[in-house]
């Protein structure tokens, strides 16, 4: 998505706005129209700093090595305060400039129509290329298109209603203060947010942390941030990790953060900080002949697992559960499927009778950091009785 593009599409639909605007300004003697064109103006110049905030927004520096994203953030809030400076200006024309008679003829009002028709259709399609990249400017300069299109019906209404005998060109400048100054405020609050370091929302950062906490080689994030930037995000989570080995640590980092990326547009950096594992209970895997607990000779045939928490402390049962074994009807790696499936219940370590050294589950269960046990007993409490 070109974003720069738009920023320059945005800047030519000003300049001709403000030039029709001002024509028909000068011809009428309209207070509404020409606060309109006062409006032109500041969108003209606020679509300048858009532009150069998006051209500069993701450069990199000696002295900004994390770059200038926030320089799109900045050009939304140099665009609230100029909505601003435009509504006082309404303002002190509407209240304290003298009345002066309004001159109307159709070619104004059809000009009029099609500079609040023009600007509603580009707003919808620049706020679907804002939204696609996550650009805050783009958005806002899209939003603000919108109430430019409602201003420029209010001053279509204004130039019209002397033909009916109606002077509505004051309190129409008014009405466009109100609208004017309510999308300063919006831009402002939004601006600010991001500027401040406001987290994600609620919904984004749930499925982050789901897409970290379902990976196998963690067993517990502790916790997690996140940011906005301009259009992109930034994410800095704590996790503990099975692995011993530095450099299986360090591929399951990069799986990690590869899949937020892949799950969550517009993540620029997501930066994990792994620790070792210091969980108070181990969990245990089991397979099983029965449900009454007598072990399976077996591991992908196995009709049933113990699913077991134990306490590091003293060895203390802290829960204890009997599933079916979801893959047993396979006809083909049905060992791997189970030890999938196992690593997605976040077991520390599995204890069973088959001997699955170079086999494909001892594969999966060495990636994910499950310890391997291997056991003579007879029944479920004879194989925990080593304890962890």
């Amino acid at each position: 998505m070109n974003v720069e593009r738009w920023g320059w599409y945005s800047v030519g639909l000003n300049v001709l706005l403000a030039a029709l605007h001002a024509t028909i300004a000068a011809a009428s003697g309209s207070l509404a129209v020409a606060a309109e064109l006062v409006h032109n103006v500041v969108d003209f110049a606020a679509a300048v700093a858009v532009l150069a905030g998006i051209k500069l927004a993701s450069r990199k520096s000696k002295d900004f090595p994390y770059g200038l994203y926030k320089l799109e953030n900045l050009a939304a809030l140099g665009l609230a305060v100029l909505i601003f400076l435009s509504a006082y200006e309404i303002a002190r024309d509407a209240l304290l400039a003298p009345a002066a008679a309004v001159h109307a003829e159709g070619w104004m009002l059809a000009v009029l129509a099609a500079t609040g028709a023009l600007p509603l259709v580009f707003s919808h399609f620049e706020l679907r290329a804002g939204r696609a990249a996550n650009s805050p400017a783009l958005i806002a300069d899209a939003k603000e298109y919108r109430v430019h299109a409602f201003t420029t019906g209010l001053a279509f209404a204004a130039l019209a209603a002397p033909w009916l005998g109606i002077a509505l060109d004051r309190m129409a400048a008014l009405v466009i203060v109100v609208a004017v100054a309510w999308m300063g405020w919006s831009l402002l609050r939004d601006a600010m947010r991001v500027l401040l370091d406001a987290s994600l929302d609620a919904q984004t950062l749930l499925e982050i942390r789901n897409v970290i906490g379902a990976d196998p080689a963690v067993s517990e994030l502790k916790w997690i941030t996140a940011r906005n930037a301009g259009r992109f995000r930034f994410v800095e989570a704590g996790v503990a990790l099975r692995l011993g080995e530095l450099e299986k640590a360090q591929a399951a980092t990069r799986r990690i953060e590869a899949a937020v990326r892949a799950a969550v547009p517009h993540v620029e950096r997501v930066l994990l900080h792994p620790e070792a594992a210091a969980s108070p209970h181990l969990r245990c895997a089991v397979p099983l002949a029965d449900g009454a607990g007598a072990l399976s000779a077996h591991f992908g045939e196995a009709p049933y697992f113990a699913l077991v928490t134990l306490r590091r402390a003293d060895g203390g049962i802290e829960e204890q559960r009997v599933v079916a074994n979801p893959h047993r009807a396979l006809e083909q790696s049905k060992g791997i499927r189970v030890a999938e499936w196992l690593v997605a219940q976040k077991v520390d370590v599995v204890v069973l009778h088959q001997d699955l050294r170079g086999k494909g589950p001892e594969y999966v269960f060495r990636e994910a950091g499950v310890e391997l046990r291997y056991t003579d007993a007879n029944d479920l409490a004879g194989a925990l009785a080593a304890g962890p």
